[in-house]
């Protein structure tokens, strides 16, 4: 039994669910009425749980809060927040607990196909998620529609907010006011490419956060923050200690290392240095298994050095 704590370093809010994880020669998959692959496998997860299970693995006091749903693939997830140490508070939801099919290439790279089920009607209780909130140092927000609400009472408490945008083009509107609303900004160049700076410039002008971060996988990461001049400087990547089976988590787990180094007082470079050193070790195992401990990371990240 999770023992409740009485300050949380990380309040995670929404983004858990099952991944189903199915293997393939080469992306993209070559049409056909039927592809033999091998075994099919179930890891529970998501951006949020992987956030969760992450932040606790480095000895973070961890929560999250959550709206799934009262069926098999929810007690998936509870079993897997037990097994990681997490304390998680659901809110059960009549649409169920969300899922995703993620197919991954000999090389470890993924294209995910994500079960959007939460109806837009769907709000966390503000009674349920408020206490919980003035107990927490850092609040991280997966980007679900229903957690845009709690954003007014995060303001109010002034506690610091992070967020992941994941392949934001820097343009569609569910992800612009989770990037202007936060303290601390994530997200993906796969899509913005060339733009990326020119983003990341955007969002510091136009919203509240200091800090914004670009991951670009095996180049690593780009940081810009508000007194750190106009380019955002380069943080390379860390070689994994192991060959690479999975990309699946890899994003998160580099999200969980910078939070550590940002509560452990760290600059944003150091931090993202961190980052890359959680980020490589998560992609070798499958389904976001691989979570780095506190003494393995700042190991790494001293041989790093």
């Amino acid at each position: 039994m999770v023992q409740q704590q009485t300050e949380y370093d990380v309040l995670v809010v929404g983004g858990s669910g099952v991944d189903t994880i199915v293997r393939v020669d080469a992306l993209p998959v070559p049409l056909a009425d039927s592809v033999m692959v091998g075994p099919i496998e179930e890891w529970p997860g998501h951006t949020g749980g992987n956030v969760a299970l992450g932040a606790r693995a480095l000895g973070l006091e961890v929560a999250l809060l959550d709206c799934i749903g009262d069926d098999w693939t929810g007690a998936q997830v509870r079993e897997r927040l037990a097994k990681g140490d997490v304390e998680f508070h659901p809110v059960i939801s009549a649409a169920g607990t969300r899922r995703a099919v993620n197919l991954v290439d000999a090389t470890g790279r993924r294209m995910s196909f994500y079960d959007a089920r939460d109806p837009e009607d769907l709000r966390m209780p503000r009674d349920f998620y408020l206490p919980r909130l003035r107990r927490a140092r850092h609040v991280h927000l997966s980007i679900m529609n229903f957690t845009r609400f709690l954003y007014d009472d995060i303001e109010t408490l002034g506690v610091p907010v992070s967020t992941d945008l994941h392949d934001w083009d820097g343009l569609a509107g569910h992800q612009r006011e989770f990037a202007l609303r936060s303290d601390l900004v994530f997200f993906s160049a796969a899509v913005t490419g060339g733009r990326t700076p020119a983003v990341m410039r955007e969002i510091l002008r136009e919203g509240r956060a200091g800090t914004v971060v670009a991951t670009a996988g095996a180049e690593g990461s780009y940081v810009l923050t508000r007194d750190g001049g106009p380019d955002p400087r380069h943080v390379p990547a860390t070689v994994p200690p192991a060959p690479v089976v999975d990309s699946n988590g890899a994003g998160d787990a580099f999200v969980t290392g910078f939070l550590y180094g940002r509560l452990e007082g760290r600059d944003a470079l150091g931090s993202a240095r961190l980052g890359a050193v959680a980020g490589a070790f998560a992609c070798t195992a499958p389904g976001s298994t691989a979570m780095i401990g506190r003494e393995a990371l700042l190991a790494a990240d001293g041989r790093a050095s």
